[in-house]
């Protein structure tokens, strides 16, 4: 059964065919996979199982692109993301739809993460949710940043700004996608009453690859859109860290000279709220 005709979820997915037969079950909307290539049957067997389910089988991994392929083959103005091994809670859907269609400039609303059976917040919705960023009627804090699998996008904002950056594969995608909306006069918002519920696949990279992968989606994303203070900060903090992040500094060296020619960089009053928020990050750090 379906909660609201006005949102469709997108989900992409590699090898993890298990995760997606338990998991998109549990989607009450129109499902779009995007299946990066997988060589585990997952296309056939979703296919299978799951006729009303549109498959979109890719001859390789293309990454966070996959989004963007689902977000084109939705048909309906709300999309919501989800990883396979997450979905949203009951209600949330239509919760999401409804105030995208009550706040006409609101581009996307993140929903709480909860995670695993013990159903422990995501570290990262206490920063969302303490967010210093207002904005007047919005229906919570305005963000800069969310989770892809806790989000749901107006399409036509989405599309406007050419979605997920092709240069920012996966993970750490969200980045570029956020700030380029806020650029364009979008507004992001975190509100506490959506739920996604996410139970982490045991088939995950090893956390020293992760970290490597997030470091070059961070590198990659710094040359897209932000000023080259902030650039030669994020690289030199990088280097300093530890040898997974100088690996993810040196995985980012294939994309600089194609993220120069994409680079514009966000205006001044994106910039000014992120420095609210680095301060804000800042205090909690230092009240911890």
């Amino acid at each position: 059964m379906h909660e609201d005709d006005r949102a469709s979820v997108v989900v992409m997915s590699r090898d993890r065919r298990d995760e997606l037969l338990t998991s998109l079950p549990r989607h009450r909307a129109p499902v779009v996979l995007v299946d990066n290539g997988s060589v585990d049957g997952s296309a056939s067997a979703v296919r299978s199982a799951m006729p009303g389910v549109t498959v979109v089988r890719l001859p390789a991994d293309v990454g966070s692109q996959a989004r963007n392929i689902g977000v084109a083959r939705a048909r309906t103005p709300f999309v919501a993301f989800a990883d396979d091994d997450s979905w949203w809670s009951p209600g949330s859907l239509h919760e999401g739809a409804e105030l995208l269609a009550e706040h006409p400039r609101l581009a996307a609303v993140v929903a709480r993460v909860l995670v695993g059976v013990d159903e422990a917040e995501d570290p990262m919705v206490q920063a969302l949710r303490t967010s210093p960023l207002t904005g007047a009627g919005l229906p919570g804090p305005r963000v800069l940043g969310f989770m892809a699998c806790a989000t749901m996008v107006r399409r036509e904002a989405f599309l406007a700004v050419g979605g997920f950056d092709p240069l920012v594969r996966f993970p750490g995608e969200e980045e570029p996608l956020a700030l380029r909306l806020a650029a364009a006069g979008w507004d992001i918002v975190y509100v506490d009453a959506l739920v996604v519920h996410h139970h982490p696949s045991p088939r995950r990279a090893a956390p020293g690859t992760r970290t490597a992968q997030i470091a070059r989606s961070a590198t990659t994303s710094a040359l897209l859109v932000l000023p080259w203070r902030t650039v030669a900060r994020r690289a030199v903090g990088l280097a300093r860290a530890g040898r997974w992040e100088r690996r993810g500094l040196l995985r980012a060296l294939p994309t600089v000279v194609p993220a120069l020619r994409r680079r514009r960089v966000v205006p001044r009053r994106v910039r000014r709220d992120l420095d609210r928020l680095a301060r804000a990050a800042r205090t909690r750090s230092s009240t911890a």
